[in-house]
């Protein structure tokens, strides 16, 4: 609940807002569902979708409930999904700005920016591969998805690296684009209470 907000107001007051924008609330035991229901009733083109509360943490969970909102995609006639945390803000023409990269290479496949948490550090890629796209926010042309079968579910963890690496084995350009960023407003490692292991990772 702390930061879902920012994220909703970010999506809605983009240049081009989405078609369908299904937020999934995954077991959330806070105000996180009321915030969103409060948004998607003035939003025709967003969706609540409530999973069971569950103990455990992991990444194949994040797979499963990015499924859940898949699956409410049915009938829809879209070229680009996404993923999307809901601990960021962006700008307001970042997705416009995206969908320009995917409207000028065919072959790009996966597209996104850096994500940063500190606005006084930039962004460093001179550890980091420029093909690879953060999971945090991950766009992908449809039928790049489907030909790698989407996310994988995997419980340790890299379901965006697979995707993404999967998604060049056959073919298609995937990069993060370095001209915008997005904020990231939970340090990474602060959900699971291991900082450091994260920032090791």
């Amino acid at each position: 609940e702390a930061y879902i907000e920012k994220t909703i107001r970010s999506v809605v007051s983009q240049t081009v807002v989405p078609e369908k924008w299904v937020i999934v609330s995954d077991g959330s035991t806070d105000c996180t569902d009321e915030i969103v229901r409060s948004y998607a009733d003035q939003n025709h083109w967003m969706e609540l979708v409530r999973m069971p509360e569950r103990k455990e943490r992991h990444f194949a969970a994040k797979v499963r409930a990015f499924n859940v909102g898949y699956g409410k995609l049915e009938g829809i006639r879209y070229e680009i999904i996404g993923n999307l945390d809901a601990d960021l803000s962006f700008e307001s023409d970042y997705i416009e700005f995206l969908l320009g990269k995917f409207s000028k290479d065919p072959k790009l496949g996966v597209a996104g920016t850096p994500f940063i948490e500190d606005a006084s550090k930039p962004y460093d890629y001179r550890f980091s591969n420029i093909e690879h796209v953060s999971g945090a926010c991950q766009l992908f042309r449809k039928e790049c998805f489907e030909g790698i079968g989407g996310y994988m579910p995997i419980r340790g963890g890299g379901i965006d690296w697979v995707a993404v690496t999967t998604a060049r084995m056959k073919g298609w350009k995937t990069r993060t684009f370095t001209e915008k960023t997005i904020f990231h407003h939970r340090p990474m490692g602060t959900g699971t209470g291991n900082v450091l292991m994260a920032r090791f990772k």
